[in-house]
């Protein structure tokens, strides 16, 4: 028996109408949310410097530190004795100046100490401006 009856049944249908509306909101939400650069749009005129040019750099000292310990400045080899006796040579080697930049290039299997009596000898030197080399690696 057949209570239903002879009724055909109905496809579902899916509404798209809510789904645009939403989409809508979103993208006038984007649209207000994002920051466009003017960069374009800016005139900029840089100021000038009428400084002139650095005539001459500074005093290097170049100091080698190797593994062993030993100590290379100017390509002069230097047996380390003492922190006194180190500065001593800096001074020499910084001709009077204090502005001499002291470049220590350290082996990376020297120690620590090595490179700390460098920095002392610098110091009681008064030469202040310290820089140490490094090297990139190549990828």
């Amino acid at each position: 028996m057949n209570l239903r009856g002879s009724h055909a049944r109905e496809e579902p249908e899916i509404n798209f109408i809510p789904l645009i509306d939403v989409l809508l909101v979103i993208l006038i939400f984007l649209m207000v949310t994002t920051t466009y650069q003017r960069v374009a749009e800016l005139q900029i005129t840089l100021p000038e410097a009428d400084a002139e040019q650095l005539k001459q750099r500074p005093k290097e000292i170049n100091i080698g530190v190797d593994a062993q310990g030993r100590y290379v400045i100017d390509r002069t080899v230097f047996q380390f004795t003492t922190v006194n006796a180190l500065s001593e040579i800096l001074s020499r080697a910084a001709a009077g100046t204090k502005e001499a930049v002291v470049i220590v290039n350290a082996d990376a299997n020297a120690t620590h100490q090595s490179v700390i009596h460098v920095m002392e000898a610098a110091r009681l030197a008064g030469l202040t401006h310290i820089t140490f080399a490094t090297q990139t690696t190549a990828k």
